[in-house]
């Protein structure tokens, strides 16, 4: 045997012993570790399918309630809508609850409707975007069962040029005044839109009727 084979032969010996000496001080630790890597991995993996699973059977409830409201089945939907509130998952309860003020403003329970939306809006754990919409919401309802200040309490902070709600609560805000003989007020917020490129296309259609009618009034008096 050559000199250069024996160092080879003691080196893998010794690489050997290393080996069982690394193995069995820290073999039970990585094996413990592995365990728990397969654990946790296991225990997303389930959360994660039962956290899916409860979010896709409140959407489910929740299309099936919508499509109650859309049938005119108004007493199913309302009471569907506020079963979702009580044990729905993720955003639907929170959905529920403004759907259920939107059957109320349909059946004509105005009062009732604006108080669900305001409840909605005063909710600090529920996200800002859908707050706002509860405000806008409230404020539309609003605008044939209150008064221009009612209206405005609820959408007038929406109209600032920076709010993403400001062409339709600019809308309800016009419509207030203008219900409210308040045509001045009307005929700026009607301008507002259609002088805004940003603004929907119908919603500057819309206040551009309005712009006109209340232009030849204004002239005709």
């Amino acid at each position: 045997m050559s000199d250069d084979s024996f160092i080879r032969e003691v080196n893998e010996e010794l690489r050997q012993d290393q080996a069982k000496a690394l193995w069995g001080r820290y073999g039970p630790a990585l094996i413990g570790a592995a365990v728990l890597v397969v654990a946790a991995t296991a225990g997303w993996v389930g959360y994660d399918y039962w956290t899916q699973s409860r979010a896709n059977a409140s959407g489910d409830r929740f299309s099936a309630a919508l499509e109650l409201a859309g049938d005119g089945q108004l007493d199913e939907a309302q009471a569907a809508f506020e079963a979702l509130q009580a044990d729905g998952y993720g955003a639907y309860p929170v959905l529920a609850r403004l759907r259920t003020a939107a059957v109320l403003a349909e059946r004509g329970e105005a009062d009732a409707a604006v108080a669900e939306f305001d409840a909605v809006a005063a909710d600090g754990s529920v996200p800002a975007s859908i707050r706002d919409m509860a405000r806008l919401r409230a404020g539309y309802v609003l605008v044939d069962s209150g008064s221009y200040d009612d209206v405005a309490a609820r959408v007038e902070v929406l109209t600032a040029d920076s709010a993403s709600l400001r062409h339709a609560a600019r809308e309800a805000l016009a419509l207030s005044a203008w219900r409210e003989g308040r045509s001045a007020d009307a005929l700026a917020l009607f301008e507002q839109i259609t002088g805004d490129d940003t603004a929907p296309r119908n919603a500057r259609q819309r206040a551009t009727v309005m712009v006109e009618l209340l232009r030849g009034t204004a002239a005709a008096s």
